[in-house]
């Protein structure tokens, strides 16, 4: 980016989808690493309604939002579940060129059981805290980015220390 030019923002949304102690990956082919399911919120959307479309686009799981804060429980106005966090993301597109991610974090569960299509996996905390390198096809293994492993561990200990039911 140059003086000349803008800073272009984007704003999307991920899910930790968490399920039996492990959370969902897959080797993002663009980007060259290990992701959790997420993408760009669309016009006339919530963060909300976005990760529970990315998660089922990218995986076919079927996701509820866990809520990670307090709310105001009042009747009005709506309150949308706020992420976990909020990243900014250095994005390096060779098509669209720099520009930024704001993305909202959220913790999901899948709402039954299902498997996931080829190209992902359950990573297990165990995996995550060692830093482990995760097989993908044909090339050598590679660990997931550290604020990934990190969000992973976090949203699959906030799963336990709710006692949230994330064997479906």
């Amino acid at each position: 980016m140059n003086a000349e030019s803008p800073l272009v923002r984007h704003f999307t949304a991920t899910g930790f989808v968490v399920h039996r102690g492990g959370i969902a990956l897959h080797w993002h082919p663009k980007v060259k690493m290990w992701l959790p399911p997420g993408g760009h919120i669309e016009a006339n959307e919530d963060p909300v309604q976005a990760v529970i479309r990315e998660v089922l686009e990218e995986t076919g799981l079927e996701v509820e939002v866990l809520e990670t804060g307090a709310g105001l429980g009042v009747g009005y106005p709506q309150e949308v579940i706020p992420p976990y966090t909020i990243m900014v993301e250095d994005i390096h597109d060779p098509v669209e060129g720099f520009h930024k991610h704001i993305d909202m974090i959220y913790f999901c569960l899948p709402v039954r059981e299902t498997s996931l299509p080829e190209g992902w996996q359950w990573v297990s905390g165990d995996a995550l805290e060692s830093n482990s390198p995760l097989a993908r096809d044909g090339s050598p293994p590679e660990p997931p980015p550290q604020d990934v492993r990190l969000l992973g561990i976090r949203a699959i200990e906030f799963v336990k220390s709710r006692g949230v039911l994330d064997a479906r």
